[in-house]
């Protein structure tokens, strides 16, 4: 071959090559800019907590957030509205409640919480539940109704809504023996209710059978646990108390939480039910380790009760922990039809293999609690996930955008989290809840 083919040889292949981004461009933030929907009036003793938020149809958008002075342990919920797209605010109601979602069934919005009651000495997360009705897209509210007066946990998270019926989940404390952090033993309850029913009374729900999460693993309580060759628990487990592991930090032992609902819908899928009665449960999993997150499933019965177990294999295998980007913190999952989708917002880890006394100094908690990246992911499969963009980043980790709610409004995405600029009292304790736009969605779908 002559020099001037070799030439010309050489120019086409370099063509060939795909073109690379300039060094050191990172990947642009989808919504990066925000509006503060909430802002603490004192970060250092007061915060933010518990961002929700369902887009309704004509554009009215409604939210929700929790207000907690964390030195003098009490706190309030505001509901607001917006029918501009969430550029502007109104503050509809204040109620006396914690950790709540909103959620939509027939004619009215609801708002499910915990009331903010809080025992001598007890942790103020996991309180009675209770629920609010309105039945005019958000302008009024009633009182809290009382639902149930055991102790219940929960967040923000999704609900689903089918064959006229609204199903969601939440937590149940069932047993007080966890001298720590008490995720082990939180019981992930679905409950359902016929959306043409006034859901402020008891009797309109019914709820799955529980199953708690220390009664699922062999020796959970022993301090024998028979798990291997995954790397879970990621540092020793001590029950009932926490084990130091450094920093002043300890680790709880395992545990599931923050429970979002789904369905699968596609005949081709392994878990898929024809019937239409199976629905799974995703769960933030507290392992230590990043990127899993806890999988149950609740069967709908012939006589209208719900079973709550967990999923297999086709080699008979049983699931509990499922490979999901960020599933070792809240994560919020929603459904679209249109694309036939399931999309997340969660968080994104880059350190968690940081030894603890090397983590920055200005780091929430253990290797596995960075909250300052908030990403987007779409699947087909709930297991298989493709990244979509990063959503939004604080400037140092202390800055966080996390704990996010989420809803398709229209052709975007509405993303309202819970936050913090270099005010914050810490990554955890943040001093604003933002709304996030994510734009013409769809089109991020490769």
């Amino acid at each position: 071959m002559n020099s001037c083919w070799k030439q010309l040889w050489s120019a086409l292949a370099l063509a060939a090559l795909p073109i690379a981004a300039p060094a050191g461009d990172p990947i642009r933030a989808l919504a990066n800019d925000h509006i503060v929907v909430g802002e603490s009036p004192d970060p250092a003793t007061t915060a933010l907590y518990t961002p929700s938020i369902v887009a309704l149809p004509g554009g009215r958008l409604v939210a929700s957030h929790t207000q907690t002075n964390r030195i003098e342990k009490h706190g309030q919920t505001f509901i607001l509205t917006s029918d501009d797209g969430g550029r502007t605010w109104t503050r509809r109601a204040t109620s006396p409640t914690n950790q709540g979602r909103l959620f939509v069934a027939g004619d009215s919005v609801y708002y499910l919480a915990t009331r903010f009651y809080i025992r001598p000495g007890s942790n103020p997360q996991g309180e009675p539940l209770c629920i609010q009705r309105s039945r005019d897209r958000g302008e009024t509210w009633s009182e809290p109704s009382n639902l149930d007066a055991r102790t219940w946990h929960q967040t923000a998270a999704n609900f689903w809504r089918t064959r006229g019926h609204v199903y969601l989940v939440v937590e149940r404390l069932t047993v007080d023996n966890i001298r720590s952090w008490y995720v082990g033993a939180l019981a992930p309850v679905l409950m359902r209710a016929r959306e043409t029913d006034d859901l402020t009374r008891p009797e309109a729900w019914t709820r799955a059978t529980e199953l708690t999460f220390q009664d699922l693993i062999p020796g959970y309580r022993e301090n024998r646990l028979e798990l291997e060759f995954f790397g879970v628990p990621f540092f020793p487990q001590s029950f009932p108390r926490g084990t130091p592991i450094g920093r002043g930090q300890t680790f709880p032992p395992l545990g599931w939480l923050e429970t979002n609902v789904v369905q699968i819908l596609d005949p081709d899928h392994v878990w898929y039910d024809p019937q239409g009665r199976t629905f799974h449960l995703l769960a933030r999993a507290h392992t230590g380790m990043t990127n899993y997150a806890a999988l149950a499933k609740v069967t709908e019965n012939p006589d209208g009760t719900m079973t709550t177990s967990l999923e297999k294999v086709p080699s008979g295998k049983t699931v509990l922990f499922l490979p999901m980007p960020g599933g070792h913190m809240r994560f919020h999952v929603v459904y679209d039809a249109a694309t036939r989708l399931y999309w997340m917002v969660g968080s994104q880890s880059t350190d968690s293999m940081t030894q603890m006394e090397r983590l920055p100094k200005d780091r929430y908690g253990r290797g596995d609690n960075e909250r300052h990246r908030m990403v987007l992911h779409f699947s087909r499969n709930l297991v298989d996930w493709c990244f979509a963009g990063l959503v939004a980043t604080g400037a140092t980790a202390k800055e966080s955008r996390h704990y996010a709610g989420m809803d398709i409004d229209g052709e975007d995405l509405v993303i309202l989290s819970r936050s913090g600029d270099a005010r914050a009292s810490s990554a955890h304790d943040g001093n604003l809840i933002t709304l996030h736009r994510v734009r013409q969605f769809r089109q991020l779908v490769y």
